[in-house]
């Protein structure tokens, strides 16, 4: 047995200064950087894998101990990027926890412990009044890319309402159609990747990825031959995106604000994923991808974006400056930035991803950077989702559009 056992530090010490060089070097191309990318990224999924208490497998966001819940929207990201890496059975249960938790009031979770409590809040329900506002975006996530792997059509028939449920729960404002946080007090976190920031009003990120939902929730209906319902998502999700280009768009800085009346700042994420996701028209999309060429050195730290211009912070927000959501630099939104960035300059959106990768190697698939700070390693989301957004590129250079 021991002689076919060899252990790591064994390897390493056999290894020359120049084989091992060789293996944190960084990739030579894109194709490349994708092919590792994809790697890692089935490799992080398999290696996070925990079990429920009632035997359910969970994937956590991150290998090993620290996020000690299966957090939806991580989930959803890396079905994003990595779906195969997944069995059908796997995603049939993980979609049906996940969805079985909506709440009697429509609510999504933001994850469930592994002891199967559902819990509607971040920070495992100290953090708003009321719960996230993705968590039914992403429930909706979930379900179409179980569906779309597994083609299943008694899963669809059983949860295709409780979707309708969920959707119909997100708090919006009746006047704009748009994703709504009120403002008396701290009602609820937006977006799960900037929940320490307190925005109010109308919220871009999570009006995105109503949209997005919205888009899923039609295609669910058109594959169980409800076409009415069908066109009325793909309606609402079309009117929700006209809002979007009206009421957050600044064109004197070529971006979109967060929000309407509390933390206002340019989110370069969400700018990112609204070029990504089509709701950006071709001027916005111009626009948005030469502010990002043209400011890359403020924004960008080894291929991973930071979630605002350089040198602003949201106006309340509970991480300290220049650490985590507010001025690190994370890898999550990676594939949008370089799916936008290469309508005007291909050859640096290439290379965001290549120096990606190279950081990766070198230092860990992390969870967000600053610097010379490398925190949370093993972070599943940072290899798996900016993968969708790198194909979708490559995806667009072959058709030529």
């Amino acid at each position: 047995m021991f002689k076919n056992f060899v252990p790591f530090l064994l390897i390493a010490a056999l290894m020359s200064a120049a084989q091992i060089t060789d293996a944190l070097a960084g990739p030579a191309t894109l194709a490349e950087a994708v092919t590792w990318l994809e790697s890692e990224s089935h490799r992080l999924i398999r290696a996070g894998r925990r079990t429920m208490k009632d035997g359910t497998a969970a994937f956590p966001p991150q290998v090993g101990i620290g996020y000690e819940a299966f957090w939806l929207r991580d989930f959803a990201y890396t079905l994003e990027g990595s779906v195969d890496s997944y069995s059908d059975k796997e995603l049939l249960d993980a979609s049906r926890i996940f969805i079985g938790n909506i709440r009697a009031d429509g609510a999504g979770v933001d994850c469930v412990a592994f002891d199967g409590r559902p819990i509607y809040k971040p920070g495992f329900g100290t953090m708003g009044a009321n719960p996230v506002a993705d968590g039914s975006q992403f429930t909706v996530a979930v379900a179409w890319h179980t569906y779309q792997k597994t083609k299943d059509p008694e899963f669809l028939g059983e949860i295709i309402d409780d979707l309708v449920r969920t959707m119909n729960a997100v708090q919006r404002n009746p006047k704009t159609g748009l994703v709504h946080i009120k403002s008396d007090g701290w009602d609820r976190c937006p977006y799960g990747f900037t929940d320490t920031v307190q925005m109010q009003g109308d919220v871009l990120f999570c009006s995105l990825l109503y949209v997005e939902a919205g888009c899923r929730l039609s295609d669910l209906f058109s594959a169980v031959d409800r076409k009415d319902d069908a066109a009325k998502w793909k309606h609402e999700a079309d009117a929700v995106a006209r809002s979007i280009r009206e009421v957050f768009w600044d064109s004197q800085t070529g971006l979109f604000r967060a929000a309407t009346i509390h933390c206002r700042e340019h989110h370069i994420w969400g700018s990112a994923f609204a070029v990504y996701l089509g709701v950006a028209n071709d001027r916005q999309s111009r626009a948005i991808a030469g502010y990002f060429r043209d400011n890359y050195s403020q924004i960008v730290q080894n291929g991973q974006i930071r979630h605002l211009p350089g040198g602003v912070y949201w106006e309340t927000c509970r991480a300290a400056r220049d650490t985590y959501q507010n001025g690190a630099y994370w890898a999550t939104p990676t594939g949008w930035f370089v799916y936008t960035l290469d309508l005007v300059d291909p050859q640096l959106a290439n290379q965001t991803v290549i120096d990606l990768v190279t950081d990766f190697k070198k230092n860990g698939t992390c969870e967000w950077v600053f610097g010379e700070k490398h925190r949370l390693p093993h972070y599943l989301a940072s290899a798996s989702l900016p993968l969708a957004g790198i194909r979708a590129m490559i995806e667009r250079r072959k058709s030529g559009n």
